[in-house]
This record gives C-alpha cells, structure tokens and sequence, in this order.
C-alpha cells in the first residue's frame, strides 16, 4: 500500500483488520473469560424492539387483508399447538426420565445412614430429581418416607433442599434448543441460570444454618401447632385434564412401584401400567395390588377381578424399562427442541412493531417512583399465581425461558417470577398434603411447609433487598461467558446436577469424617479464589503486588480459549463453540473505512 496520499486527502489506517481482530481476541482471553462488547456488536440485554416491515393496514387491498387475518389465525394456531405439543413433550421427558432412574432413585432413598448426613442428603434430592425429572415425585418420595417412620423429619430438610434445586435442570435442558443464536442463547440460558443459582445459594446458607438451629423443621412445627387442620380438596390439575388424552395414549406409568422401592417393599414389578381398570364392583377397603403379576386387588376392591388392559403405545411391550425410557427420552427431547424452534419462530414473527412494544411494556413496565419496587412483587405473585392454576413450575420456568431468548422478559422482570414459581409450587404440595389420608397428613403437611419456609427464606435472602439480588449479575456473567463458549452450558449441566452430587454421595458413603477431609479444603480454596477475585475487580490495593492479577498461573488455570480451542478440535463441525471468524469479518468487512484502506 502506499505509504502516503496526495493532496489534503486524510489518510486511511493502514492495518490488516482480520489480524487486528484476532490478536484483540487473544490478548482478550489472556486476561479475562469474559467477554467484552466491541466496536459494531449490540448489547443482548438491550431488548431491541423489531420492526414491522410488513404493509400498513389502510394501504392493504380487500384480498390482502384478509390474507393478514388468515395468517395472524395461523400463527395463533400453530403457537398454541407447539405449546400444547411442547407441554405433552415435558410430560412425556418425566415419564422417560423415570424409566431410567426411578428403581434407582428408590434404592437411594433406602440408605437411612447416608440420609443421616445433611449434606449426604442435599446432593440425593439434587441427583433423585434430576433423574426423575418431577420435585412432585421425589416430595412425594419423601413424604411417604416420613409417613412411614422410614425417614425423621430432620433428615428430610435437606432432602427437600436438593429436590428445590434439582428442578432447576429442565429449564436449562430448554434453553440449550435456542443455543443456534448467540444473543437469544444468552438471555435464554442467563433466565435458566438465574432460577439454578438462586436454589443453589439458598441451599448453601440455609444448610448449614439448619444442621445447627433446626429452624425450618421448629417454623414448621409451630405452624403446624398454629393451625386448625381439616382435609381438603385435592388441587385443580388444569395441565393433566388438557395434556391426558395424548399422553397417556403413549406411556402410563404405576407410581406406586417407585414408592414400593423406596419405602423398602422391593418389587420386580415394571413401571409401565399395563392395568388401568376392573369389571367388579368397587367397594370400601383402600389396598392398590393391582400388577403385572398375580391377581389384581384394585383400588377401593376386596376380591380379585376381571383386569382391563391399558391403551396405551407400550401397554404390552417385552422391552425392558430401560429401552422403553430411552426410546421415550429420544422421541420427546426431539418434539421438545422441535417445538421450541417452532415457538421462537413465531414469536419473533408475530412480536414486532406495535405489538412487540404493548408486550414488553406491560410485562417489564413499573411503577413510577415512589412505587418502582411495587413492580417486581407483583410479578413474584403472578409467578407463584401462574405456576398454581398449572399445577407444574417445570412448564412454567420452561414457557419463561424462550420468552426471554427472544426478548420479550428482561432477566430483571424473569428473577421475581421464577422466585414466584418456587412458592407455587410449595402451595400446591401443601393443598395435595391436605388430601392424604389422615395417618399421613400431618407428616405430608410439615414436609410441604418445610419446602414452602425453604423458598421464603431464599427470597427474604436474596430478593427483598436490592443490593443481595446476586443471582442477576451472577447469571448475566455466566450467560456471556456461555453464549461465547457453548460447551460451558453442557459442562455446568454436568457438574452441577450430576458429577459434583455423586462425588458429594460418594464421599458420604466413606463417613462424615472423610467428606469433611476431602470437602473442606476444596470449599475453602474455591471461596478463597472468589474473595481473591473480587478483590482485584474492587480493590486491588489491598492485595499483595503478586496477587493483584492471575496472570503468573498457567493460562488454562485463568481463561477458557485454551479449554475452547481443545474443545473445538474435538467437537465435529465446531457446534461447541461459535466461529470466531463470522464476527471478525463481520465487524472489519461491513466497515466502509476499512474496507476503504485495504487493497482488494
């Protein structure tokens, strides 16, 4: 190039812009994993409004709108219908997931020396309703323990802990569907993080604090002693009544087995029902015999009858539970991701202009000040009110989540009504508590208080004042440095819900003695690195010269683009991690000034 130009003409920068870029990058992931907006990118958080490119209404001919209205009805249509399919699909994952792990999570529940450990028990919820994929379950699971005199009370607090973050794992599985789109992947993923990171802090304070006082076991007793009791009602289930009629036309499945296995009455027995009705004539005596082998004792029957077989796609199956649950497990998460892209397609279609703005408005809206923190605990009670009249927070934290892929929730407005879904749930373990026969209401009501105390002290911790609502920076953190490295959302599911708790259960297993040994150092050096962390961001001066920057470790012990190009070569066409190149050339090729100073 030439090395100056005639005249008064301003020179152009003389630079190779992909090779600027690049070295940008890697100086950039020498210091920090985080990822930092450049010139030309656009902040995800911003909720962008789209714009309507379409035809104003009043230059539309007769026939042209009409084809509007037509189409409007058929994007409704195909969204409720995704919906629908993609609510069956989350019942349909439940039933698989219970297949494959149920007999097992039975056999975890059975252990009553390892349950004596607290932190033993935290990581068996977390691992039980991970693989059971339902807290309904796994509280029911529990309750039947505590009824039984299997299990004290004390012992199942942690328990109920674990099942409150194990939950969290299906919103994350929904988010993952969106990880074809970097911004709509981060918020997405930011929302599913938020709902995780505030379970886990909450277990993490509370644990310890109830292993010493026995706070929530006292709260619930003292309101138990409170109230006058009288059976109610069970719980309006609006989800089953519209999702039964497809699903239990696939796979049904007997509960009682898994409850049978758990409180120590081992069975051979297979889930799957194959028995759905009698041709006798019920009568008073509540037993529940009815199997796969021998006679059949039905419910509310006191002689064997005539038993009618179930219709459903593997009511006379010779395949095993474990292939019957992994050929479920493939169907549905390929109806789940397929519903999901369908849904985000049309959201985006139909949420532009007008609309998108009326939405946005009224969702995130507050209200003026004084009142500006009204907003945020009017969405707390929407959540805990939406996730009651559908009877399952998993569907509701997984409707939020592509909701806020696609922009419509801001993470702030998402953070009340995912705490919301906590105490939704918790109202409807306790109004189904209350429809247990009466030798086991009252232990089926201190174990549904116990988890409902649980989440208003997670909220009273990390919601009521604003400068402890960690969990928003903490998943607006996580969520960038997962949208520019994919595999970290797969590594955190890993960890979080599946290697880290058997380490924990395993370590259990030795004694309380050799947890503690192996456990604590850990601990300590991980909240050491965060202080550490902190302290160079906020006030390095405190901190010795050495330790005012990470920069003397290894650079794989202090940034991710070592772990990532390792990762990258091993995954086949580089889904793990998004091509640096696409942004580079974007950001230096869509430049006129740049484009101006290169010879092409």
């Amino acid at each position: 190039m030439p090395s100056s130009l005639p005249g008064s003409q301003v020179p152009h920068p003389t630079l190779d812009a992909v090779d600027l870029v690049d070295r940008t990058l890697r100086n950039e992931g020498t210091s920090s994993s985080a990822p930092v907006l450049e010139e030309g990118d656009t902040d995800p958080w911003a909720l962008s409004q789209l714009k309507d490119t379409s035809q104003p209404w009043k230059e539309l001919s007769v026939a042209g709108r009409l084809r509007r209205v037509a189409g409007s009805v058929f994007k409704a249509c195909g969204l409720l219908g995704s919906l629908y399919f993609f609510i069956c699909s989350l019942d349909v994952l439940s039933s698989a997931f219970q297949l494959l792990g149920s007999k097992m999570a039975g056999d975890i529940f059975k252990d009553n020396v390892v349950l004596s450990n607290p932190v033993a028990g935290l990581v068996i919820g977390v691992l039980v309703t991970a693989l059971v994929q339902s807290s309904s379950t796994s509280s029911s699971i529990v309750v039947s323990m505590v009824a039984a005199k299997l299990l004290t009370v004390r012992a199942s607090v942690p328990i109920i802990m674990g099942v409150n973050v194990g939950t969290s794992i299906t919103s994350t599985l929904v988010s993952m569907a969106q990880s074809g789109d970097r911004d709509e992947f981060q918020r997405a993923f930011s929302g599913s993080a938020v709902h995780g990171i505030f379970n886990w802090l909450t277990g993490l304070v509370l644990l310890p604090l109830e292993s010493a006082t026995a706070l929530l076991e006292r709260l619930s007793e003292l309101a138990l002693g409170a109230a006058s009791l009288s059976p109610g009602a069970q719980a309006p289930d609006i989800l089953k009544v519209l999702t039964k009629p497809l699903t239990h036309l696939i796979v049904q499945l007997d509960s009682d087995v898994i409850m049978s296995s758990a409180t120590g009455n081992a069975t051979n027995r297979s889930l799957i029902k194959r028995w759905c009705g009698t041709m006798g004539q019920p009568t008073r005596e509540n037993s529940s015999n009815c199997g796969a082998f021998g006679p059949c004792m039905e419910r509310n029957s006191t002689a064997p009858v005539d038993r009618l077989p179930c219709r459903h796609l593997f009511a006379g199956t010779e395949l095993t539970d474990l292939a019957v649950g992994c050929i479920l497990l493939a169907g549905s998460l390929l109806v789940l991701c397929g519903c999901l892209v369908l849904i985000v397609k049309l959201l985006n279609s139909v949420l532009r202009g007008r609309v998108a703005r009326a939405v946005r408005t009224v969702i995130n809206a507050d209200f003026p000040f004084p009142l500006g923190w009204l907003g945020g605990y009017l969405a707390l009670l929407a959540g805990a009110g939406l996730t009651f009249a559908l009877q399952s927070s998993s569907v509701f934290t997984a409707a939020i989540v592509p909701l806020m892929g696609v922009g419509v929730i801001s993470l702030d407005r998402a953070y009340p009504l995912l705490l919301g879904s906590n105490i939704g749930t918790t109202t409807t373990a306790l109004l189904a508590a209350l429809a247990s026969p009466a030798d086991r209401m009252l232990s089926a009501l201190q174990v549904a208080l116990i988890h409902f105390f649980f989440n208003l002290a997670g909220i009273l911790l990390w919601y009521l004042v604003p400068a402890l609502r960690l969990p928003i920076p903490l998943a607006r953190h996580f969520g960038a440095v997962t949208a520019r490295y994919r595999w970290v959302a797969g590594v955190y599911l890993l960890l979080g819900f599946l290697l880290l708790p058997l380490a924990a259960f395993g370590l259990s297993l030795a004694g309380g003695t050799v947890l503690a040994a192996v456990g604590g150092p850990l601990v300590g050096l991980v909240l050491l690195v965060i202080l550490v962390t902190v302290l160079q961001r906020h006030r390095p001066a405190w901190l010795p010269a050495r330790l005012r920057s990470w920069a003397w470790l290894p650079l794989w012990l202090h940034s991710l683009e070592p772990w990532d190009r390792l990762v990258t070569r091993c995954c086949p066409c580089n889904v793990c991690s998004p091509p640096k190149a696409t942004t580079k050339e974007a950001h230096c090729y869509e430049n006129p000034e740049v484009l101006a100073s290169q010879q092409l």
